[in-house]
C-alpha cells in the first residue's frame, strides 16, 4: 500500500464518494473502488478486495463498512470514522429533506421525474462497474463458477445470503488448502484481544447508552425508544444488505408497528434508490414518516427529525464497531493462503450477488410492472410486462452509458444531466 495521503485530501475524497454514491450497493462499491483504488491508488486492488470480503460477512450496509475499512487502513480510527460519516452524510441530509417534503406535500411529480432520470443514469454506472470489477475479481475458473452459482442462487432460488457466503467461503477454503502462506502479504502488527475488547466496549456503549438514556428520560414505551431498539435489531440482522431485509422490514414497520403504510414503504424505497448514500437509508424515511405521524407533544417535523436521528445513530454506529474490532484480525490473516482463498470465494460470490441486484434494479427501472414466473424445479424468474417497457428510460440509460464509457464524462456531471433530462421529459410529456 502506498504512503497514506494527507488527511484533508482523504476527507475531500470521502465526501466526493458520498455525493456520487447513487444506485444501491453495486454502484456504491464501484464508486469507492474507482476513487480509492483506481484514481488515487491509495489502496491496492487485492487489499480492497480483502476488505470487501470481510465486509460482506458483516450485518449492515457493506459499502459503508468497506469505505470505513479503507479509511481505517489509511489513517486509523479517525480515518475510519471520517470515511464512514462523510459517506453517509450527503445521503442522510438528502433523505431527511425529501422525507420532510414528502410529509409536507406528498409525492412531487417533477422531483420524482428528476429521480427517474438519475435511476436511468445509474443503470449505466452499475453495468460498467460490474464489468470492471469482474475483470479483476474473476482470476480463476473456480472464481467464475462460484460467481455464477451465487447469481443463480440469489436471483432464481432466493437462497438466503448468509448461506451463499458460507458456501463460497467453503469452496474457497478447499481450493486454497495446501497452498501455504501468501507471498504477497507483508507482515503487520499482531492484533490484541485486550485492545479488541476495549474497542468493543467503547462502541457498544456508544451504540446503546443513548437509547438507554432516552428510555430513562421518556419511558421505555416511547416511540423514540422503540425505534431505537428496533433499528438496533435491524443493524444486527441485515446480512446481505438492505434488499435482503426489506421483506422483514416491511412486515414489522407496516403490519406490526403501524408506523407507515404499505404505499409509503414503496415510496420510501424509491426515494432511497435515487438519493445518494446507502440504500439502508430507507430506514431513515421510515423513522421520519413514523415520527411525523405520531408526534406526541412535539411538532410533527420535530418528531420526524428526532426519530430520523435515532435511526441514523442506531443503524450506522454498529458499522464502526464491526470494523474497528475485526479489521486488525482480518489484516493479520492476509498471510494465510487458505483463509485468503476463502475470502476470494466470498469476493466471487459477492460479484454474483451484486450482479443479481443490478439486474433486478434494471428491470424495475425499465419496466413499470415486473412479475414472477415459477420454475418446475423451484425458484422463479422475473417476468417483466413488455407493454410497460419505458423506452425513455432505456434511451436515457444508453446515453448516460455512452457519456461515461466513451466520452469519459465525470459521474457527477452525468447524474446532473440525467436529472435535468428527467425533468425536461416530464414537462414535455405531461
Amino acid at each position: 500500500m502506498n504512503p497514506p495521503p494527507p488527511f484533508g485530501e482523504a476527507l475531500r475524497a470521502y465526501l466526493r464518494i458520498g455525493l456520487q454514491s447513487f444506485g444501491g450497493p453495486a454502484a456504491h462499491i464501484a464508486t469507492i473502488h474507482r476513487v480509492i483504488v483506481e484514481e488515487k491508488k491509495w489502496v491496492a486492488h487485492d487489499r480492497f478486495a480483502h476488505a470487501l470480503n470481510f465486509c460482506m460477512l458483516l450485518p449492515g450496509p457493506e459499502a459503508t463498512q468497506c469505505v470505513t475499512y479503507c479509511g481505517w487502513l489509511l489513517h486509523g480510527v479517525r480515518g475510519g470514522i471520517a470515511a464512514g460519516v462523510l459517506f453517509v452524510l450527503p445521503g442522510a441530509v438528502a433523505m431527511l429533506a425529501v422525507s420532510a417534503a414528502y410529509c409536507a406535500w406528498g409525492a412531487l411529480p417533477l422531483v420524482a421525474a428528476m429521480f427517474g432520470g438519475v435511476k436511468a443514469a445509474v443503470l449505466g454506472i452499475v453495468a460498467e462497474a460490474v464489468i470492471r470489477i469482474g475483470k479483476r475479481a474473476l482470476r480463476a475458473r473456480w472464481h467464475v463458477a462460484v460467481s455464477v452459482a451465487a447469481f443463480v442462487a440469489i436471483f432464481v432460488f432466493r437462497v438466503p445470503f448468509p448461506l451463499v457466503v458460507l458456501g463460497a467461503a467453503v469452496v474457497g477454503w478447499i481450493c486454497g488448502r495446501g497452498a501455504g502462506a501468501s507471498p504477497t502479504a507483508p507482515p503487520g502488527p499482531r492484533p490484541s484481544l485486550l485492545r479488541a475488547a476495549r474497542t468493543a466496549a467503547v462502541w457498544l456503549a456508544a451504540w446503546f447508552l443513548p437509547v438507554a438514556a432516552l428510555g430513562r428520560a421518556l419511558g421505555g414505551d416511547h416511540l423514540f425508544v422503540r425505534m431505537g431498539l428496533f433499528f438496533s435489531e435491524v443493524a444486527a440482522v441485515t446480512f446481505g444488505g438492505a434488499y435482503a431485509v426489506l421483506a422483514y422490514l416491511q412486515q414489522r414497520v407496516v403490519t406490526d408497528y403501524g408506523w407507515i403504510t404499505q404505499g409509503q414503504m414503496v415510496d420510501g424505497l424509491g426515494l432511497a434508490e435515487t438519493t445518494p448514500g446507502p440504500l439502508i437509508l430507507v430506514l431513515q424515511f421510515v423513522a421520519y414518516v413514523g415520527g411525523h405521524a405520531h408526534p406526541g407533544a412535539l411538532a410533527p417535523w420535530m418528531s420526524g427529525t428526532a426519530a430520523a436521528a435515532v435511526c441514523l445513530w442506531t443503524t450506522f454506529v454498529p458499522c464502526f464497531l464491526w470494523i474497528f474490532v475485526g479489521a486488525p484480525f482480518v489484516e493479520a490473516l492476509r498471510g494465510v493462503r487458505a483463509l485468503a482463498s476463502a475470502l476470494e470465494g466470498i469476493t466471487a460470490a459477492a460479484l454474483g450477488v451484486i450482479s443479481s441486484l443490478a439486474l433486478g434494479f434494471a428491470l424495475h427501472v425499465l419496466f413499470g410492472r415486473v412479475g414472477e414466473l415459477g420454475l418446475p424445479l423451484g425458484g422463479a424468474l422475473p417476468a417483466p410486462g413488455l407493454a410497460t417497457f419505458d423506452a425513455k428510460a432505456f434511451l436515457l440509460a444508453a446515453a448516460c452509458g455512452w457519456l461515461l464509457l466513451r466520452v469519459k464524462l465525470g459521474m457527477g456531471k452525468v447524474i446532473l444531466l440525467a436529472a435535468a433530462a428527467g425533468a425536461v421529459v416530464h414537462l414535455a410529456f405531461r
